[in-house]
């Protein structure tokens, strides 16, 4: 299976680290913004990796497009490739909290007969959630743990301050639909557990800086028809970029070999 990732920052090249030739699935190319072309062809040469600015200037169409590069890359580059038929895989979930955005990018889905995939990101128990929907859901809530670090550049330093801070500070607490769109970087966990399970406005999401954290730490609670559900992953954050959990890169690895190997689990 062809792979192309769109974006070449800390999740792509985690990407990259974990899935080496040879394997089911071949990254075959990346796609970059023009300025930025010349610099991530000289670093994936090794690896005979085509360099591009746009679709159009593929050898060869991908069977997977991979997004690795947050909201923008979504918006910029999703629909297109879903109406080209090749299925796309978003891991900057939060921007389908945008309601037009997902429907055009679900009838994009349609017309090119291919599919938006979603991953899995920094969180356990999405497929769980979809399995609880189906004989209801009373109550979702997410909550989100992290140092105060992993806020800074988002509307929380408008909240707390974040370099003072020694005691844990509730930043947000509200809709999923809110969370997300307001914490681009930091929420994308609770759009993909409300696009799982309740929804935007019915699932509850809390925002914490914690300076005693020691880490990214994601607490789900889903109760409905089939009882109640307890997740809680203590994730460590790329070296890279403190605002992404480390298992959101390795979900984006984790669902390329999903689908390019001969056995599925889950999903």
């Amino acid at each position: 299976m062809n792979v192309l990732i769109i974006g070449y920052g800390a999740i792509a090249q985690e990407v990259l680290k974990h899935i080496q030739p040879g394997e089911d699935a071949h990254i075959a190319a990346i796609l970059v913004r023009p300025g930025r072309v010349e610099e991530v062809r000289d670093a994936v040469s090794a690896r005979g990796i085509e360099v591009v600015s746009s679709y159009d200037e593929l050898s060869e169409k991908p069977d997977l497009v991979a997004e690795c590069a947050g909201h923008a890359g979504v918006r910029e580059y999703g629909a297109e490739a879903l109406r080209r038929g090749m299925d796309f895989l978003v891991i900057s979930i939060g921007v389908l909290a945008d309601a037009d955005l997902y429907a055009g990018l679900v009838a994009a889905a349609k017309e090119g007969g291919a599919k938006l995939v979603l991953a899995a990101g920094a969180v356990a128990g999405a497929d769980a959630l979809a399995a609880a929907r189906v004989g209801g859901l009373h109550k979702v809530t997410y909550t989100s743990r992290k140092p105060p670090g992993a806020w800074k550049g988002t509307p929380a330093e408008g909240v707390t301050d974040l370099d003072t801070l020694t005691e844990e500070t509730t930043l947000y607490q509200g809709g999923a639909d809110e969370a997300a769109t307001s914490y681009p970087q930091n929420a994308n966990v609770a759009a993909t557990i409300a696009l799982a399970g309740a929804g935007f406005e019915a699932t509850e999401v809390r925002l914490i800086a914690d300076p005693e954290a020691g880490g990214n730490i994601h607490q789900v609670r889903a109760e409905g028809a089939f009882g109640a559900l307890d997740i809680e992953i203590r994730g460590k954050p790329l070296p890279d970029n403190p605002k992404t959990s480390t298992l959101a890169a390795h979900s984006v690895v984790a669902e390329i070999r999903r689908r390019a190997g001969p056995v599925e689990i889950g999903g």
